[in-house]
């Protein structure tokens, strides 16, 4: 694995200062901070919130908006959630891309089945604490709740990479199981975000748009390009599209295919996903902003790595206009997506992940114990970036999402409880 200390710092680090401002001045001040965050950008008719659900984010004030005749607004919070952020989502899928399709993919073959199982029981074992102990409240609370199931089923991939580099050491394969364990998990939420979270009535033709211009770019960027230097070691046309046009005809598929998902009722931050695999990649991947990375020539790294920045900036002001929750919100909400997180992701991991290695013989990897899965457990418990956004869409602007935010904030102690269980545990630390 190669370093990716310094993103991994400057992420979580802009991120958590974003969260921190916004903590204190939604209790501070909330008035302010909800017309902030929800200020109006622009009013039409194509893209952005309902008017009426805008309203009820912006609170007391907003009749004094004139909008016009028009029927959406896109706020601030609306710019960042659903156009900005589908840029982390689609390094995200990069990721994921990457690790299916190479030949040396980390979601290839056997070595992967052990992580992959874990995965799985990190996501049900969660699932099962939330709903279940929402059973036991009673049927008010259940109802209440039940359909924020998915947030406690986020790993939050930077953040627990950072911690588990702390416990693990950069040499330990923890590290390496608990990155795919994670690249695996932000998998699996693209399809519970695109399958059980629609941002509105679902209008499927409209992903005809968003198939058509990835197809579109494929073919006429990626594809005939290759096929017309066929033969020609020189490659003129493909050099050409490359350096004359570079991320230009992808940018401009990735809009409409943005524009297709937000008409087609699929929540538009995965609009770009699509896209991804149409980009010339390489044939092989050294990890998420790797420095390694950096000396491959194809578009989808140089596209990545051109967005290292803007994406950390876009982090930041995700933790400022989502973290912001009033402490004294905290509710049913708050505890179970905690429990889900701090009980169910270890318990689901370690059942999982053992079921995977001995009864099924997929086996560990070399130099790791059976009992560091806890600690991965612990590790991959801390939700936040995902489970922050998982919660804005899973409820209505009120109580229960900013009890259920809040959960998502707290999950960062699992980071005290990985470290503590990393002691206890005696995990030795192998430095690489």
């Amino acid at each position: 694995m190669y370093r990716v200390w310094d993103f991994i710092t400057t992420y979580s680090l802009l991120l958590i200062i974003g969260a921190l401002i916004a903590l204190v001045w939604v209790n501070a001040d909330p008035h302010s901070y909800h017309h902030f965050a929800e200020y109006p950008l622009w009013f039409s008719d194509l893209i952005g919130l309902d008017y009426y659900h805008w309203a009820q984010s912006y609170g007391e004030g907003y009749e004094a908006v004139e909008i016009g005749d028009v029927t959406k607004v896109v706020s601030l919070r609306y710019l960042v959630n659903d156009i900005l952020m589908a840029f982390f989502f689609a390094i995200a899928g990069k990721e994921v891309w990457e690790a299916v399709i190479l030949k040396n993919g980390s979601l290839r073959g056997k070595k992967a089945a052990t992580p992959l199982f874990a995965t799985a029981g990190g996501m049900i074992g969660p699932i099962i604490i939330y709903l279940g102990l929402a059973a036991l409240m009673g049927s008010d609370t259940y109802d209440a709740v039940a359909n924020g199931w998915a947030v406690p089923t986020a790993t939050d991939i930077a953040f627990s990479y950072l911690v588990g580099r702390m416990v693990f050491g950069a040499g330990h394969p923890a590290v390496r199981f608990l990155l795919l364990l994670a690249i695996a998990d932000d998998a699996a939420g693209l399809v519970i975000l695109a399958v059980f979270y629609p941002s509105g009535e679902v209008d499927p033709q409209w992903l005809l748009l968003s198939l058509g211009a990835a197809i579109g770019v494929f073919l006429l960027f990626n594809w005939l390009p290759r096929k017309m230097d066929r033969g020609n070691q020189a490659r003129p046309v493909s050099t050409w599209v490359r350096t004359k046009l570079s991320f230009v005809p992808y940018l401009i598929a990735a809009a409409l295919s943005w524009y297709g998902f937000a008409r087609s009722g699929l929540h538009p931050v995965l609009g770009l996903l699509p896209i991804v695999p149409t980009i010339p990649h390489a044939d092989r991947a050294f990890g998420i902003f790797s420095e390694a990375e950096q000396y491959l020539t194809d578009l989808l790294n140089q596209i990545e790595h051109a967005l290292k920045h803007p994406v950390e900036i876009v982090l930041f002001f995700f933790g400022l206009l989502n973290a912001g929750v009033e402490l004294s919100s905290m509710g049913d909400a708050t505890w179970l997506v905690l429990a889900g997180l701090i009980i169910g992701k270890p318990v689901g991991i370690l059942i999982f992940g053992w079921f995977a290695a001995r009864p099924l013989g997929f086996g560990m990897p070399q130099d790791m114990r059976m009992v560091d899965l806890i600690v991965i457990g612990c590790v991959a418990a801390i939700g936040f970036t995902v489970s922050l956004f998982v919660a804005s869409v899973a409820f209505e602007p009120g109580l229960v999402q900013e009890a259920a935010k809040m959960g998502a904030l707290f999950s960062s102690v699992a980071a005290l409880i990985a470290l503590a269980a990393g002691k206890l545990l005696r995990v030795e630390k192998q430095h690489g």
